[in-house]
Formats: structure tokens, sequence, C-alpha cells
């Protein structure tokens, strides 16, 4: 079962990842503005997902990248929290922005199984 869970992870971040390219608008749009450089930050955190996830997938790196997927999540929060304050989202019913703030520390929660 974690072998299963390991692998859902990792394709779940690479997916992740690749979107940040394929609907970068989306991504841009949930930036806050006190955050610089938007259109970069989106693609480094797009490529970090990226990396981080294939990091999962093997035993060297593995721990590496659980943390670092972990530091990603915590950095992104604020996004999170803007894309439900923001206004700007209103097409995503408002309960599944709210439903999004605890899911953060379910995946921490999850990807932390792989520091150990």
């Amino acid at each position: 079962m974690k072998t299963i869970s390991l692998y859902l992870a990792a394709l779940l971040f690479i997916i992740a990842g690749i979107s940040h390219f394929r609907k970068e608008r989306f991504y841009l749009k949930a930036m806050p503005p006190y955050v610089p450089y938007h259109h970069a930050m989106v693609l480094i955190s797009g490529v970090a997902e990226i990396l981080l996830g294939i990091g999962l997938l093997f035993p060297l790196t593995r721990v590496y990248a659980a943390w670092g997927l972990i530091l990603l999540l915590i950095a992104v929060f604020p996004a999170n929290i803007y894309m439900v304050t923001s206004g700007k989202f209103h097409r995503i019913p408002s309960v599944l922005l709210w439903l999004r703030l605890p899911l953060q520390i379910v995946l921490i929660w999850w990807i932390y199984q792989y520091t150990l």
C-alpha cells in the first residue's frame, strides 16, 4: 500500500507541475500581489513540483524530495489563501477553495511519510 501511495503522490506532483505550464494563466491569477516576479515564480514552482515528484521515486533522493515538497507546500499556502480571499476565483465554488486549505495539511502529512 505504501508503494502505491508513493507512486500516486509522485504522479500527483508531476501532473501538478506540468499544469503550471499548461494553465499558466490560472496560476498567475492565484499569485498574491506582494509576491514578486509572478511569471518566474509560477514556472519555478512548476519545475520544482515536477523534479521533486520525480525525486520521490528514487530511494537516494526520496527524503530530500519529500522535504522539498513539504517546503513547497508551505511556500504556496499564501497563494491558496489569496485564492479564497481575492474574489478572483468565482467560477470555483467557495467551499472547494476553503477545503483546499486543510488539504494542504493532509498533503504535507502524506509527503512527510516519505521523510522517515
